[in-house]
């Protein structure tokens, strides 16, 4: 496909390409989020069959998040491993401490460290971009630990580079909005519990449903904190009732909708807001 880039741009996606071919082959953690499906779909331009996508199926996942993940392998054309990673036995992962990202990260690579040398791939890679070092991201610190590689980040690739060569290459999820495990909603400190974590899912599918695209539902214990952005308050105050009598049935007593609208890594925030004042 003839694509129209800035020279800038075309120079990443070069180096990008010549970093995966140096590679040989590849083991690509992947989560089916725009950044590892463009990932995949270069590895597997460069390398054809020397490239194998894993998913971790665990409760942080949801279902449809899982589902779509093999959509999405299957539209690439590169095989695909679903495995299971059961973070909920670490019991460093579910006190949900700062770093829990960390404790889960370390298990899921090695799990996936371990398929990688049985299939004789050369490198294990994952869909880190330029612009994750700016975020607290604890996992990072297990992948470098493990040896894995962030050919994205390599390449100097941001969020905004990916989407727009993702929409280039005709990924059909160039703009799917940021994900993040479901954990990610449960304010450190807090057990994270697969009740928890199925709350979340079955209530962040309800408001996708309504064609809300960007949220997030945030845990706190019988509350629901509904992040989304501004412009779409009014579709949730226009069917507030039905969105209550929801959450309240996947097991919330009180249901919120938080005036300071969307934000990605709200959490991290608070923290930096505690690790400052302290």
């Amino acid at each position: 496909m003839k694509m129209t880039l800035t020279p800038d741009l075309q120079e990443k996606y070069e180096k990008l390409k010549g970093i995966l071919r140096d590679m040989q082959s590849v083991l690509v953690g992947f989560s089916g989020g725009v950044d590892s499906t463009f990932l995949l779909k270069v590895a597997h331009d460069e390398l054809a069959d020397n490239v194998l996508a894993v998913t971790a199926s665990s409760a942080t996942l949801s279902w449809d998040e899982l589902e779509e993940s093999k959509q999405l392998a299957q539209i690439i054309g590169a095989p695909h491993l679903v495995i299971e990673a059961d973070e909920l036995k670490c019991a460093e992962f579910v006190k949900n401490p700062p770093d829990r990202c960390y404790h889960c990260k370390k298990l899921r690579f090695s799990i996936l460290r371990n398929l990688q040398l049985e299939h004789n791939l050369k490198w294990l890679a994952d869909g880190t971009n330029a612009d994750d070092e700016d975020d607290w991201r604890p996992g990072i610190k297990a992948a470098a630990e493990l040896g894995v590689r962030s050919p994205l980040k390599e390449a100097g690739l941001t969020k905004l580079d990916i989407r727009e060569l993702a929409a280039a290459v005709s990924l059909p999820n160039w703009d799917k909005p940021s994900m993040a495990c479901l954990a990610s909603r449960i304010p450190y400190g807090e057990e994270i519990t697969e009740i928890k974590l199925q709350q979340i899912a079955e209530a962040e599918k309800f408001l996708r449903g309504l064609g809300l695209r960007q949220l997030r539902v945030r845990h706190h214990g019988n509350t629901a904190r509904i992040e989304v952005p501004k412009d779409d308050w009014p579709r949730v105050i226009e069917q507030s009732e039905m969105v209550v009598e929801k959450l309240k049935e996947v097991g919330f007593h009180f249901v919120s909708l938080d005036l300071s609208g969307f934000r990605s890594g709200s959490l991290n925030c608070v923290l930096a807001k505690k690790s400052f004042a302290s």
